[in-house]
Order: C-alpha cells, then structure tokens, then sequence
C-alpha cells in the first residue's frame, strides 16, 4: 500500500506533461480532488484574485479554465464573492485522503 504523498505524486506524474500541463481533467473524484489541490497550492493564499486573474493562472495549467474554476468552488478549495476569489482554509478543502 503506497502512502499518501506517493499516491499524490504518482496521479500527478500521469495526468501533468513534463512542463506543467494539465492532460486532461479526470472524472474520478478522487484523482480530480489531487489535481485541483496541486493547481491551488500553486497560487499565492494570502491574495483575492478577480476572474481574470484566475482564469490566467489556469489557462498556464488547462484550457478549460470555466470547469476548473467552478471546480474549485464546488469542492471547496475557493470562495466567490462578487467574481472575487479567495483560497479556503486547507482544513476546508474536500479531502481526496479521506475517500475510499
């Protein structure tokens, strides 16, 4: 049984190019719970960021900025208010640890 920065590591080794692409987003929970964890421990926590802001850093990982976005959101990574979003306390994230 590998651990979990193992499992992590090796879910973002197969679904990240070598320079830091997004290949495609997984459909699994658990596996689309590591992914969005990376791209936000990726963005700076003590700063709001407006729409455009974040749609820029997304676009350097995926194209479909809409779907990671609101994925965020849905998961509880980020909060929106007034198209102003702000980084979670990671003990608020959705856990993919804590899934079967």
């Amino acid at each position: 049984m590998k651990n979990e920065p193992e499992v992590k590591q090796i879910i973002i080794n197969n679904f990240f190019t070598k320079d830091g692409k997004l290949k495609y987003i997984p459909s699994q929970l658990k596996k689309k719970l590591i992914i969005l964890e990376h791209i936000v421990e990726g963005l700076d926590s003590t700063r709001t960021y407006n729409e455009i802001e974040l749609n820029e850093v997304i676009l350097t990982y995926h194209e479909d900025f809409c779907t990671i976005r609101r994925e965020f959101i849905v998961q509880g990574f980020m909060d929106r208010s007034s198209s102003e979003y702000t980084i979670r306390d990671k003990k608020d994230w959705k856990r993919w640890d804590e899934l079967g």
